[in-house]
This record gives structure tokens, sequence and C-alpha cells, in this order.
């Protein structure tokens, strides 16, 4: 057996569960023209109460790749650029971005699913506000002299109903007044924009941009934008902010100034994760995240996003990678032997998987692998003992289709 070539020494990701070279502690600055927006001293100040404190990534155990792959993955992440990840189903282009952020000891994954009716804004972030038309309106209601007030002398029950059947609005509600409750309290960042707003010089978000070729034919372009800009404008917030106070205009701010309003906004994620500040409604980003996008090629793309992107093929794991990813999965040593049994369902997952051109996933190998570790009798009518028919069972069960 040969010794395994040496490691790179700029590669921050790789092989196995340690991150080579120090990790992130080896990540270089960004290039000069993905270099992005620089941080206040004030707003650094204000945003170290809001450094990410959710839970570290913990899914991403026992995935295995090319060793060569790793080249293209540790070049996106060093040159900021999105990393586009091609692929047939199952072959672990999803558990790559979970297997990153694992290695670097990152907060978990921020994952952002698209379907065809899926619109750039949906991941930037969320407003409702309906939401904030009703608790305006259970504010008005329940002003002293109002009618719904809690009063002897109210005769109408609407206001109680509405505080009754809402109690999520009471929380939103500000003190009696003409003026909405403040618009931050419904509004949330989506899982780009969270990416964006909490990414940091070595200490970047991993966000995985799943399934984007079921994308409507826009979103591709509009990402575009996004990623060149490294910023993102919330026109309902910047209006708001925008504002006349008291009916007199505002007066006029130079460019650049610190002056905005300053809010809060709550960020995709574990609950523990502290609000982003948000100056004037602009949404920048300081350092660019992890960005992974999977595809199954069931569309192309523009010409013009794939120039900005890096492009990765996972091809299926050949029979040896297989016994890798099983070993790795039952937690043996990579210079264990496997079982008999083990290796027979290998064995016949990868001949069939061959005559049905590769469309086999993976996790159906490790999902007979799983029952027959478990000694689960698929076929009752099989029996005990006889593990080539066992076998049988399991992948009659799990892999429809043409015998092997």
């Amino acid at each position: 057996m040969s010794d395994p070539e040496p490691i790179p020494a700029w590669w921050i990701v790789g092989p196995g569960e340690q991150a080579p070279n120090g990790g992130l502690n080896g990540l270089p600055e960004a290039p000069p023209w993905r270099a992005f927006a620089k941080q206040s001293d004030a707003d650094a100040a204000a945003e170290s109460a809001g450094d990410q404190t959710g839970p570290v990534e913990d899914r991403g155990a026992g995935f295995k790749l090319d060793p060569k792959q790793y080249d293209i993955i540790n070049a996106a992440i060093c040159l900021r650029r999105p990393l586009l990840v091609r692929g047939k189903p199952g072959v672990g282009k999803t558990m790559l971005a979970y297997h990153i952020a694992r290695q670097l000891r990152l907060p978990r994954v921020l994952r952002w699913s698209i379907t065809s009716r899926t619109q750039l804004k949906d991941g930037l972030y969320q407003y409702d506000a309906i939401a904030r038309l009703q608790a305006a309106s259970l504010t008005r209601h329940s002003a002293p002299g109002s009618y719904g007030t809690q009063g002897e002398t109210d005769n109408s029950p609407v206001g109680n109903q509405r505080a009754v059947s809402r109690p999520h609005l009471r929380a939103h509600m500000s003190d009696a007044s003409d003026d909405p409750p403040p618009i931050e309290r419904f509004m949330k960042l989506g899982p780009l924009g969270t990416a964006f707003a909490t990414s940091r010089f070595r200490r970047p978000r991993v966000l995985l941009i799943d399934e984007l070729d079921k994308s409507d034919i826009d979103l591709p372009n509009d990402l575009l934008h996004i990623f060149e800009e490294g910023e993102f404008e919330i026109p309902e917030l910047e209006r708001e902010t925008d504002q006349p106070e008291g009916g007199k205009s505002k007066p006029a701010r130079p460019a650049n100034s610190q002056e905005g309003r300053p809010v809060r906004l709550p960020v995709q994620g574990h609950r523990e994760e502290t609000p982003v500040l948000v100056r004037d409604g602009k949404v920048p980003c300081r350092d660019f995240p992890i960005v992974i996008m999977t595809t199954n090629d069931e569309r192309d793309f523009p010409p013009a996003f794939l120039r900005r992107c890096l492009e990765l093929d996972i091809a299926p794991p050949d029979e040896a990678a297989l016994i890798e990813i099983v070993k790795s999965h039952l937690g043996l040593a990579a210079d264990a032997e496997l079982d008999a049994t083990y290796r027979a369902i290998i064995d016949a997952f990868h001949a069939r998987r061959e005559t049905r051109d590769n469309e086999l996933p993976t996790d159906r190998l490790l999902h007979a692998i799983f029952l027959a570790w478990k000694h689960v009798d698929i076929d009752q009518r099989i029996e005990r003992g006889e593990p080539p028919k066992d076998k049988d069972a399991l992948i009659d069960c799990l892999w429809p289709g043409e015998t092997s």
C-alpha cells in the first residue's frame, strides 16, 4: 500500500476529520478584487456581542472525497468564490458543505433549498408586513379610551378578541401611540443574508444553496449580482430609516455617514445566535462566506454566472471508495477488515449500480449496511443464518430494479 501524498501547505480543508495546516488560521486575506465593506470601529464594538454563538456543525462525519478534488475546494475558499458542485443524486454534493463546516469547527451550515418558485429575496430576508399591520391595529385598540380596551365602558369585544386570538402579536406591540411598531421586529435575515451579515475574516459561515438547477431562469443572474456587489439593501428598512420624524424632514447626511439609525435583525440558524447590526437598510458582506451550490445538471447556467464560480464534479465512488465510506460510518479503522456480509453487500451494490448508469445513490448502500449491522431480516421468508440470501433480500427491498 503506497503512502498517501503529502497535503499541500496552502490547504485549509482536506481529507479526514482534522483541518490541515491550522485550518482557518492559515486562510489568507481576500484578493483585492474580492475585498468588500470595511467595518467602522463603532459598528465593530456594537457587533462584538453579536458574534456567532450557535453550536458547531456536527454533520459531515465520515465524508470521503478524492483528495485531488480538494485543490478546487481550497481555491474557492481562498479566492472567495462560490463553488458549483455537480454530480448525480446521492454522490455527496450536499454533505461537502457539512464536511467543510465540521472540519473547520464553524457554526451550523446555513441551508437554502431551491425550488422553481424561489426568488432572491427569499434568501436575503423575510418581512411580515401583515403581522406588523395587525400589531399596529392591536396597539391602537389597546390605547386608553379606544374601543377594544380592558375598560368597562367598552362595549365592543373586538380589541379583546384580537388580543386573545393573537397573543404572539403582543410581543411586538409598542407603547400606545399612533406610530406602528418598529419594523425590525417583523424582519429576519434569510440564509444568504445571514451568511453575508455574519461572515468575518477567518470566521466565515458556510452557505449551502441546494439544487440550484431547480430555480427559475433569473435566479442565477440575480445571485451573480449579489456575489459581485458584496452587499444588498432592504428597501422597507431603508425607507423606514429615512422617514420624517415628528412631521419634520431629516437633514441630509453626508455620504458614508454612520449616523443612520442602526437596528438589529434576527438571523437564520440556532436560537442562540445574536441579532446582527444593520444600518440604513444596507447589509454589507465583511468577508465572503463559503458558498457551496449543488446541481444535478437538470439545466444549464448562464456563461456569465459560470465564469464567476469555480466548478467541482463529484463522480460516484468506486468500489474501493465505497469500502472506505462504509468503514468510516461503522467506526472502523482504515486498515480494518470488513465482515464478509458487508463486503457482499458492497459488491452487489457496485454491480447493480453499474447496470443502472450510476443512478443508485450511495446512501442506499449505507441503508443496507445499517440493516445488516442491526441483523434486520428484510424478507421473513428468508431463513436466518444465510447471509447471501439475506443480502439479496436487502438488495431487492432497497435497490428496486434489475437484479444483479
